[in-house]
């Protein structure tokens, strides 16, 4: 497996310590915001049960599984370029944790909670406002210099426009959203299959569960159900083929 995967948070007292997401079970707070959560580790297949290997990844193709709960999905992407290394981020509440790039053989591949920070837009079996936009392809929600065009090669939830930076951690990049994505820890093994373990950053699991329960019910089959952690595998799609409409501006 890979082990360069490591990850920093702040500790109360502002010192900052080095973790391994494959050492460490429980949970690690910063503060008084939890900043790295470990799950159980768990292997990505294809609809079939079969393992989907890092290879082959289409680039820039959205992907998307449910992690660490049965109801909450993240995307998966494989970038076309390495992302940033050791980039600092902040909650909405001030605390500072740092996240370590992409992994993978060229260090392309990230994965995110596709659970928007603004006020929770995410995939559903409908539609999906959240998803990325490739490099290039327009999106009203950010250019890099305020300017309403749009380059691409970003997250954008289009519920609100918010955009992040997939390279550097989903940091958010308008003030349209208060803080980053959560990362999903990523690892890549040996034999190329593609592993989740971790959730990095500010989730917003808690009020995503109380907030759309009626939707748990008719997906998932109720809260309960909703909230059981994966085990053992996270079934992967491309997202077009999850939801029935992607809309984004």
């Amino acid at each position: 497996m890979e082990r360069r995967n490591f990850l920093k948070v702040a500790a109360a007292t502002g010192a900052m310590v080095a973790v391994s997401p494959s050492t460490i079970t429980g949970e690690l707070r910063a503060d008084d915001g939890s900043l790295f959560q470990a799950y159980e580790k768990v292997q990505l297949v294809d609809a079939n049960g079969a393992p989907i290997k890092a290879s082959s990844l289409v680039k820039e193709e959205n992907y998307i599984f449910n992690y660490p709960h049965a109801s909450t999905p993240a995307i998966l992407l494989d970038l076309p370029e390495p992302t940033n290394r050791d980039v600092h981020l902040k909650s909405e509440d001030g605390v500072e944790y740092v996240w370590k790039g992409g992994v993978g053989a060229k260090q392309t591949i990230v994965a995110y909670t596709a659970i928007c920070a603004h006020q929770m837009a995410h995939p559903t079996p409908d539609d999906s406002f959240l998803q990325y936009c490739k490099k290039g392809q327009a999106t009203m929600a950010y250019d890099g210099s305020g300017d309403v065009k749009g380059v691409g090669g970003v997250m954008v939830c289009s519920s609100h426009l918010a955009a992040y930076d997939v390279t550097s951690g989903c940091k958010n990049l308008n003030a349209t959203a208060p803080e980053p994505l959560a990362a999903i820890i990523m690892e890549v093994a040996d034999d190329d299959t593609i592993w989740a373990s971790a959730v990095l950053g500010p989730d917003r699991f808690r009020d995503y569960f109380k907030t759309f329960k009626p939707e748990l019910k008719k997906y998932y089959g109720g809260k309960r159900k909703g909230k059981k952690h994966v085990s053992g595998t996270a079934t992967m799609m491309a997202l077009k083929d999850f939801t029935k409409e992607m809309i984004q501006y």
